[in-house]
């Protein structure tokens, strides 16, 4: 599919610690798995004095890295991620662009979330960013050979797990290119360069109108904290909009969460109520995968 926008997802060939794997290899640990599990490793030296990792599989196979466990461990402090780079360079996974991005470590065998100025892009209390996703998917039924549009890719675990759900082709939009920068530095991120993901750059309001009517199965809406830079991807004439791109019987899932609930507020409701306004036929909540069930009939 040809949409403007749209360009080849690369990832940076690095490895990436969470706190608990850089303190390992500064203890004398040997590692198998790097990166929350994403990336294969053998180390062949580690202790306090240096580590020397080699990556086994992926884009960066054959990555031969001799840096400094303690150094990593400090950039990835209490909660980050540490990346290091060719020639044993370490840094912190963080952007300082408009705001201050930064990948967060979730539990071991979990993947990463991202922050945006403190605040997380998944759901990661009594769960976690990847079964915040499995969820979305379960919820929005994606099946095999579905084509299915994500309005907000993120780290792109959406348009990956909806692969891994047998779709055939997703198309991903990210306006922010701080966000992909970090995509591109996180292994758990890396299926988006699969040839079933077309990845776009550009705002989501924007790009649905050059799409072409009912040319989606399912569609996957989980965008930021509504406020005044995202207010329009809650408003009815983008909801019209995504009405019009999905086939007759599609669903879309929009993810919401529960803002206001103990004040007795019901956002949830709200947004149903907008998505029937703008045609669909049945919209409701769903309480597992924190977001708004919508059925074009």
């Amino acid at each position: 599919m040809s949409i403007q926008g749209s360009y080849s997802f690369e990832p940076r060939c690095l490895l990436a610690l969470a706190p608990w794997e850089a303190e390992a290899l500064a203890e004398g640990r040997p590692l198998q798995r790097a990166g929350h599990g994403a990336q294969r490793v053998v180390t062949l030296e580690a202790g306090p004095q240096g580590a020397l990792v080699e990556v086994r599989e992926g884009p960066c196979e054959g990555l031969r890295l001799r840096f400094s466990p303690s150094e990593a461990l400090e950039a990835a402090g209490e909660r980050g991620v540490a990346l290091v780079l060719p020639g044993g360079r370490v840094e912190r996974a963080e952007v300082r662009g408009r705001g201050y991005y930064r990948l967060v470590a979730t539990r071991p065998g979990g993947y990463p979330t991202l922050e945006i100025n403190g605040i997380h892009m998944h759901r990661v209390w009594g769960t976690d960013p990847r079964l915040d996703t499995i969820a979305k998917i379960r919820a929005a039924r994606i099946r095999r050979g579905h084509r299915v549009l994500d309005t907000c890719m993120g780290l792109g675990y959406t348009a990956i797990h909806s692969v891994l759900a047998g779709a055939r082709l997703v198309v991903t939009v990210e306006v922010d290119p701080s966000v992909v920068e970090l995509a591109r530095a996180n292994p758990w991120s890396w299926g988006l360069g699969r040839p079933e993901i077309v990845t776009v750059r550009g705002d989501a309001v924007e790009i649905v109108q050059g799409l072409e009517p009912e040319s989606f199965d399912r569609i996957i809406h989980d965008p930021p904290r509504i406020g005044p830079s995202t207010g329009d991807l809650y408003g009815r004439e983008f909801y019209r909009s995504l009405y019009r791109l999905l086939r007759h019987g599609g669903i879309l899932f929009h993810y919401t969460g529960e803002p206001g609930r103990k004040h007795g507020r019901n956002f949830p409701g709200r947004v149903a109520s907008r998505l029937r306004e703008a045609g669909f036929a049945r919209a409701w909540y769903d309480k597992r995968a924190q977001g708004v069930v919508a059925v074009k009939a």
